[in-house]
């Protein structure tokens, strides 16, 4: 049994992040391990924070997790505490969540102050953050130089370790799914929940709306006269992290009232699967990626994806299997939502996601992630 402390966000904070963590957490510990996380007093100070609220607003804490909030970002006072706390526990190992350069002072000098007493592995989402800010590079190396391995779930980001470090301690292993939100519901009750019409064609684009993530790509591809005529709706479930005014623009400009369904909120966890159960695509026309949560979740409900040739999501979403993976165009990405509708493709298209769905289990994660840490 070995002893391990996550670090990075968890309950009461909220998003994929925390909720990612709590699952490898709870199944670290299911495995036969004492895993624990390490999480933040204070994540992002609110001037730094584009969204409602960093917390829960409901739910409850996962009940077979220890959680401790103990890191604050902008306080090196704090990262000494934080780091004698975990000398003072003697991990195996750490494993740090790093997604933000805004992150690599505050987890680059916790890592330095106990690298010599336990093993340091860092799980890197992004290396190469997708809105470039000063300071990026130097905070970003700062972190990778205190690590003694890494491990990514995407062959982009594994790729981009290696423009900071020349360590071979570094393993790939796809995104697991998500196994937070509940069982599969059918497409009815899921419709009846969100108050959507059982007969509608439903896209969906879910999650945090951001400049990169390419939504205004999405409506402009819906102003196709084929797509209108079709009569497909687009169900927009998630918080403007940026200004709204520019996607209602669009919104007006092409006339797309009647096709949008807009629930522009942070959607809360236990109504997620209705999201998902209530669309025929899940659609993530991103500029630039990694890896995806969305991604992870909608092979979860077994919904067929389009996403965009970029990052690792082409990896993970076998084109014309299932979904599309198309360049990020307007035209290709209308030309692909027609098919998808006139050719029938739903069918075909949810049986082999189901049976794709099999290679993103937990224990493969977790096995690439001990045997990182034995070859360390």
């Amino acid at each position: 049994m070995l002893k391990i402390f996550i670090i990075g966000p968890a309950y009461p904070l909220r998003g994929g992040p925390a909720k990612f963590n709590e699952n490898l957490c709870s199944e670290l510990i299911k495995a036969g391990h004492n895993a624990q996380i390490i999480s933040y007093s204070l994540q992002y100070p609110n001037i730094l924070f584009p969204g409602s609220t960093q917390f829960e607003t409901d739910g409850e804490a996962p009940k077979n997790i220890k959680i401790y909030s103990l890191i604050n970002t902008i306080n090196p006072l704090n990262w000494i505490k934080t780091a004698n706390f975990i000398k003072k526990e003697k991990p195996d190992f750490i494993l740090f969540r790093y997604w933000l350069p805004f992150f690599g002072p505050s987890l680059g000098t916790i890592a330095r102050l106990v690298k010599s007493n336990t093993k340091v592995l860092a799980l890197t989402d992004n290396i190469i953050p997708h809105e470039k800010r000063i300071g990026d590079e130097k905070f970003t190396k700062y972190f990778l130089k205190s690590c003694h391995g890494f491990i990514a779930m995407s062959k982009t980001v594994l790729n981009d370790i290696s423009k900071f470090s020349d360590t071979k301690n570094k393993a790939y292993s796809p995104h697991p799914m998500y196994e937070t939100y509940g069982n599969i519901v059918t497409m009815e009750e899921a419709r009846k929940k969100l108050n959507l019409n059982t007969n509608d064609k439903i896209i969906l684009f879910f999650g945090l709306i951001r400049h990169y993530k390419g939504l205004d790509i999405l409506l402009e591809a819906f102003s196709h006269p084929e797509i209108k005529k079709l009569n497909i709706k687009l169900l927009v479930a998630g918080e403007f992290y940026e200004n709204k005014q520019p996607y209602l623009d669009l919104i007006e400009k092409y006339q797309l009232q009647h096709q949008l369904i807009l629930h522009d909120k942070f959607i809360p966890n236990e109504d997620v699967r209705y999201y998902f159960c209530a669309s025929n695509l899940v659609a993530q026309t991103y500029r630039n990626a990694t890896n995806s949560g969305v991604t992870m979740v909608g092979y979860f409900y077994e919904k067929p994806m389009l996403v965009t040739n970029v990052g690792g999501l082409a990896e993970i979403v076998p084109d014309q299997k299932c979904g599309y993976v198309v360049e990020n165009s307007v035209a290709k990405i209308s030309e692909k939502i027609i098919h998808y509708f006139t050719a029938d493709k739903e069918k075909e298209f949810t049986e082999n996601v189901r049976l794709e769905k099999q290679k993103y289990q937990w224990s493969g994660f977790i096995n690439t992630l001990l045997n990182l840490y034995n070859n360390c």
